[in-house]
């Protein structure tokens, strides 16, 4: 991929948000509840003329042959993941207040599209914002922070300096890694805040003593996560009780219809939504090219850069809403429609020069082809070979495979 090949940048931005925000054109900026909702409407359509399509015309009448029937319900189920994370996505755009100028309506719309999917609305809301206002932090980003040097060879039961001697990581290890990210990576982080960071004792919120990360302790559903303050607890009950309605539709549904019809229907095409959104969030945020920081060296503008735009094309770009390929932007103003996102991410470019980042080689396939490139590239960060002072803190991937930059030489 065309990033792989571009050695991490050494120096850091040295514009400011006002230079971002002032390059991007005022219309930019508007919204339209009008038009998102036509947005959201397009998608249940979507959903619902599948739904009744397949249906209808895909009977053991119409297609006798079992084997060819099961193919193409098995494509429903990748067409349904696909128009369903486009909701999603719309969803997300009303947490952050893209959707429309009204909050009501940006609350509303997006509790119930995320509550259909078994999102906790508001829980993920919050626990979202402080990934944005901490993207690239080791101590503090909520996703998809890397581990260090150390974490990664506790985790494989080695010293830190071992890793040198070590052979490469095998691909089938790689590819159990990968699949178990894409399956169960969404529900474990909902859980048990995996791949968010683990300092709760030092964050604002005060509810972190004694608190690492584990099941329901550091959840997006319990009240008294310390991801979240005292005030938030109505808004996560009400993320809760959004699920319950959701789960309890779907036991009558499944009591109605059956497990069978349901699994294909409803929970197959979930683990698709589930797989996207992990896939999409892990590929912006990890890639050989992009820095994390210390809580010492990091600020907002060096955070939001450290994030890269990709190409899914069609599937991207409509169906997806383009999340994929403006994200860097939305990492600066989140609060611009995906509507205008193209525009205004062709405005900062210039602002950004170099430290605007994208990889778009190759299209969709590039895209997919990425989640293994990032898998055998990143796996744990660590500082540039003779950083000092402030350098020290920047942090850069690297993996046992022989790829990229060298790693450290660590005495024993």
């Amino acid at each position: 991929m065309a990033s792989t090949a571009i050695p991490p940048q050494r120096t850091v931005p040295d514009y400011t948000i006002n230079d971002i925000r002032n390059a991007i054109p005022k219309h930019c900026f508007e919204r339209s509840g009008a038009r998102g909702l036509a947005y959201v409407a397009r998608d249940i359509a979507s959903l619902a003329t599948t739904f009744f399509l397949f249906n209808k015309y895909l009977t053991p009448e119409n297609v006798p042959s079992t084997p060819l029937r099961a193919a193409l319900w098995a494509v429903y189920t990748v067409v349904q993941g696909l128009f369903g994370t486009g909701l999603w996505v719309l969803a997300h755009e009303c947490g952050h207040q893209s959707f429309s100028p009204s909050k009501i309506l940006n609350d509303t719309t997006g509790w119930i599209c995320h509550s259909a999917l078994l999102v906790p609305y508001f829980s993920w809301k919050i626990s979202h914002g402080k990934h944005h206002k901490a993207t690239g932090n080791m101590e503090r980003d909520m996703v998809f922070v890397p581990k260090t040097r150390d974490q990664y060879s506790s985790r494989i039961g080695k010293l830190a300096h071992e890793l040198n001697e070590l052979t490469e990581e095998t691909p089938i290890a790689t590819l159990i890694h990968s699949v178990g990210q894409q399956l169960f990576g969404w529900p474990l982080y909902l859980f048990m805040n995996v791949t968010g960071h683990n300092n709760h004792e030092r964050q604002p919120e005060g509810r972190g003593k004694g608190k690492v990360n584990s099941f329901w302790t550091v959840s997006h559903f319990n009240p008294s996560s310390p991801l979240y303050e005292a005030k938030d607890a109505k808004l996560i009950l009400l993320s809760d009780l959004g699920l319950a309605i959701a789960i309890t539709a779907l036991t009558i549904l499944v009591k109605t219809y059956g497990f069978y019809n349901m699994a294909i229907w409803y929970f197959i095409p979930y683990l698709w939504v589930n797989h996207w959104l992990v896939a999409i969030t892990f590929l912006q945020h990890t890639d050989p090219t992009l820095p994390h920081y210390s809580g010492e060296s990091w600020n907002y503008v060096r955070g939001a850069a450290a994030t890269i735009d990709r190409e899914f094309g069609f599937i991207g770009r409509t169906l997806l809403h383009g999340i994929i390929e403006t994200h860097v932007l939305h990492h600066y103003v989140s609060t611009i429609p995906f509507y205008h996102a193209d525009e205004a991410t062709e405005a900062i470019k210039p602002v950004m020069g170099r430290h605007y980042r994208s990889d778009v080689r190759g299209g969709s396939l590039g895209f997919l082809k990425s989640l293994w490139t990032s898998a055998r590239w990143c796996q744990w960060v660590e500082p540039s070979e003779g950083a000092v002072g402030e350098g020290k803190g920047v942090f850069f991937f690297r993996n046992r495979n022989g790829l990229g930059t060298k790693p450290l030489e660590m005495k024993a």
